[in-house]
């Protein structure tokens, strides 16, 4: 059995399961777009969600979306590209300056684990099927490497 991916799995499990404890203690969550937010409820993430990148919104739109919803934290959860990660810089620094809590630990700690593997949130869901598919695989007898699990 491939204890690598297991791990994997598991690590990415507790911080989902972390993020929707937070969600639904109603700290909203800050995605790009509506495929990204029916892949957090099917992730069974229930709490509030706003996107960033639809219905034509401007960023200022974005920003006083968030200020609207009189939250003293939110947490951002954008792409793992390299737009995703610009709007997350320049997202945090607005926040902070509206004494708003950015917190990017769950977006930062998703992207240690599988960043280079998938490039946005919309796809988590079919990696997380994925890997727990390739997991049940190798328990069952047939090791996976790490290069075949990439």
């Amino acid at each position: 059995m491939s204890t690598h991916l297991k791990k994997k799995e598991e690590r990415i499990l507790q911080i989902l399961e972390r993020l929707a404890q937070e969600s639904a203690k109603g700290t909203p969550i800050l995605v790009e777009g509506r495929r990204d937010t029916q892949t957090l409820r099917k992730l069974t993430i229930t709490g509030k969600i706003l996107t960033t990148k639809t219905s034509g919104k401007s960023f200022l739109d974005v920003v006083s979306e968030v200020k609207n919803q009189a939250a003293k934290e939110v947490i951002l959860l954008m792409d793992f590209d390299r737009r995703g990660k610009e709007w997350t810089k320049k997202l945090k620094q607005h926040l902070e300056k509206m004494r708003i809590k950015p917190n990017t630990s769950f977006w930062k700690n998703l992207l240690s684990l599988i960043g280079h593997e998938v490039k946005d949130i919309e796809g988590l869901a079919g990696y997380m099927e994925t890997l727990e598919r390739k997991t049940r695989i190798s328990s069952e007898g047939i090791l996976y490497t790490e290069e075949s699990a990439t």
